[in-house]
């Protein structure tokens, strides 16, 4: 699970990030995150109907991923490797779908086991796994408490706990959209990209922020900061800067010469004769 725990990780900060800002002339967005205290930055460049993430990685490397809203197509880049991937809405839910498979037939080997093992086995699953289809049963739905406030950069953020089951299990801290210069209306393409990713972890999408409303997502306005679990590592991810610049139309293309593989999830969407061929 190391490949799809890494993809999930990059996702996830795709999702972060666009939740954070969009607008019609671009939206420059560069966030810090901090992986079991290990920090990172990520820049995004964002548009009406499409972004584009820059995670730097260890020794200097980086991974970029580019959603096209237009076209439903997440790409995934390996600038070092003069490569690139790609997933369509059809992969997406054709990997989703082979991994619920998966996880379904994990379940079914753990009714076997002594109930000591079972127990273990199934929180194991959970912690590592839990934003996958059918990982430790089915997600539980996330309720946000107010909490108090906190300070993020120069922001005075509000604090919402999230529970599943009455147990902690993420915060999110968040401003109006109007303190970073946005409206509701800016926020169309995160919306795009949860639904894109609904189909492979469903958990994970439905925690994609936007412009939160109480009734919609189960706290107001958006995060600046947010503390989660995804395949067993805590992620704490704090934006630190927000510009608003106009983007060549080239920043968004795969760069001339570099090759299509068959990495990622799409391939193994694609093992189940779904998607793309």
């Amino acid at each position: 699970m190391t490949r799809c725990a890494s993809v999930f990780l990059a996702l996830a900060a795709v999702c972060t990030a666009a939740s954070t800002a969009a607008a019609a002339d671009g939206v420059l967005v560069v966030e810090t995150s901090t992986v079991n205290g290990n920090p990172r930055t990520t820049q995004v460049q964002i548009e009406r109907s499409r972004m584009r993430t820059e995670i730097a990685g260890q020794n200097g490397t980086s991974q970029v991923v580019i959603f096209d809203g237009s076209k439903q197509v997440l790409y995934m880049i390996d600038p070092a490797a003069k490569s690139y991937s790609e997933m369509t809405k059809a992969d997406v839910d054709a990997a989703g779908a082979q991994l619920g498979d998966a996880m379904a037939q994990m379940q079914k080997a753990l009714e076997g086991m002594p109930p000591a093992q079972r127990a273990q086995m199934e929180a194991m699953m959970k912690g590592r796994l839990g934003g996958l289809p059918g990982a430790g049963g089915a997600a539980a739905k996330t309720e946000y408490r107010r909490g108090g406030t906190s300070k993020v950069s120069k922001w005075t953020c509000d604090v919402y706990e999230g529970f599943q089951n009455n147990a902690k299990t993420s915060e999110v801290c968040t401003v109006s959209a109007s303190a970073l210069g946005f409206t509701a209306t800016d926020f169309e393409v995160s919306r795009q990209l949860a639904a894109f990713m609904r189909g492979l972890i469903p958990q994970g999408a439905d925690q994609v922020f936007q412009a939160g409303r109480v009734q919609d997502q189960g706290y107001e306005g958006v995060p600046v900061r947010r503390v989660t679990t995804i395949a067993g590592r805590e992620v704490v991810t704090e934006l630190t800067s927000v510009a608003r610049q106009t983007f060549p139309d080239s920043l968004f293309a795969i760069p001339d010469g570099f090759t299509k593989t068959q990495g990622g999830l799409g391939a193994l969407g694609r093992g189940r004769g779904r998607g793309r061929q």
